[in-house]
């Protein structure tokens, strides 16, 4: 699943892959998923979002879904990752990386790792995500799989 160019997560199944870009006259192009190098990542669904300046999305986490996280811009977030998986050998580490136009990478985050972002681009951010899982289930049927903490007094999921 790792190759050269990721970056080592202090999280154990959070895998951080500089986007590499590839330039001609007509543009650029960089390759965001590949079923021979993100092993076991098999996406559902996919969709693009814009957050405001200073807007927060999450903190949440998932029960069963794997997100497959997209961040090339334009704009830049402050992306937080909190490990919750009591049986993982890195339960209570957490990690804080700029993510988007000035560090385009792909962010692989399993299911028991509370994670959100915060956009810090005057002009807002845009992500991209590819999960593992389709949002409420086959036709918008089942419950949502996720975890909510935005309102959790617990500080140790603090988005600043």
């Amino acid at each position: 699943m790792a190759d050269k160019q990721d970056k080592e997560s202090p999280i154990k199944g959070v895998v951080i892959r500089k986007l590499a870009r590839f330039e001609d006259s007509r543009g650029w192009l960089s390759e965001i998923y590949r079923k021979d190098e993100d092993k076991g990542i098999k996406p559902s669904m996919c969709y693009i979002s814009h957050t405001n300046f200073n807007a927060v999305r999450g903190p949440h986490e998932h029960k069963k879904q794997t997100d497959f996280f997209v961040f090339t811009g334009p704009g830049d977030f402050e992306l937080y990752l909190w490990d919750n998986r009591k049986n993982s050998v890195t339960f209570g580490r957490s990690m804080r990386i700029t993510a988007g136009e000035s560090n385009k990478v792909s962010v692989i985050v399993p299911p028991g790792v509370v994670h959100g972002y915060k956009s810090i681009s005057r002009n807002g951010s845009f992500s991209i995500n590819l999960p593992d899982r389709l949002y409420k289930g086959e036709g918008r049927k089942e419950e949502i799989d996720e975890i909510r903490h935005e309102d959790d007094p617990d500080p140790r999921f603090m988005i600043r």
